[in-house]
């Protein structure tokens, strides 16, 4: 009776180190992903973080690159501590695991209280960088950016068209009478930023929510994966 409970408890204890084998696997490739999101956002996408004028959403991306190491680590601990059966690894192993299961709540609520101000402060940051900076000395890659978004996006300004009016691009000379960016236009040609016709530009951003700018729907799919 006794060699049965010892091979009982034998065989549990096998299965329950390939569940948390298998856990911390999914686990580190979890953060492996969250990495790969923050290094794909520095490297694809970072002429959109500088159009936005505080660093706190570019720190974003390097928190995100930071937090899937974080991961990966804890997963690669986890599966070492389970295999060797080492306490002290598996005390600092749960301690990650649950701090990082109370940063999350933490992210999660101030993302939660801080939406709309987010939103309304992104909105205005992206206004105030295209009128002011847009084709002025020294902020080629803004002009770059600003072109490439609106191309992307199929938008014209940060809320619609009408964002331009208060370019100082637009209402300089070397506009050349262009009423928005020649990059708003559908089919792009020298000075057709001209005319500010439906037919000819995009008035409105092309999203699930049209009121919110193109920058915002982006954070909220790199959130989203």
């Amino acid at each position: 009776m006794r060699e049965y409970t010892e091979k009982k408890e034998t065989c549990g204890t096998i299965c329950l180190k390939y569940l948390l084998f298998i856990f911390n696997f999914f686990f580190w490739l979890a953060g492996g992903a969250v990495m790969a999101v923050g290094i794909w956002t520095l490297a694809e996408k970072s002429d959109y973080i500088s159009l936005l004028s505080s660093s706190t959403y570019s720190a974003t991306a390097y928190i995100l690159v930071v937090a899937g190491v974080v991961v990966m680590v804890t997963g690669i601990l986890g599966c070492c501590a389970t295999f060797k059966e080492r306490r002290n690894l598996l005390r600092v192993y749960f301690i990650l695991l649950l701090c990082i299961f109370l940063l999350e709540i933490i992210a999660g609520i101030l993302a939660y209280v801080y939406y709309q101000q987010l939103s309304i402060e992104l909105k205005q940051n992206l206004k105030n960088t295209m009128t002011r900076k847009y084709r002025q000395a020294g902020e080629e890659s803004v002009t770059s950016a600003v072109d490439k978004l609106q191309q992307e996006f199929k938008c014209c300004g940060s809320n619609n068209y009408t964002d331009w009016a208060d370019s100082l691009w637009i209402r300089s000379q070397e506009a050349s009478g262009r009423k928005v960016p020649d990059s708003c236009c559908k089919t792009i040609t020298d000075l057709c930023g001209r005319r500010d016709h439906p037919s000819n530009i995009y008035k409105e951003v092309k999203s699930k929510r049209p009121s919110e700018p193109p920058v915002t729907n982006y954070v909220k799919e790199v959130g989203r994966k």
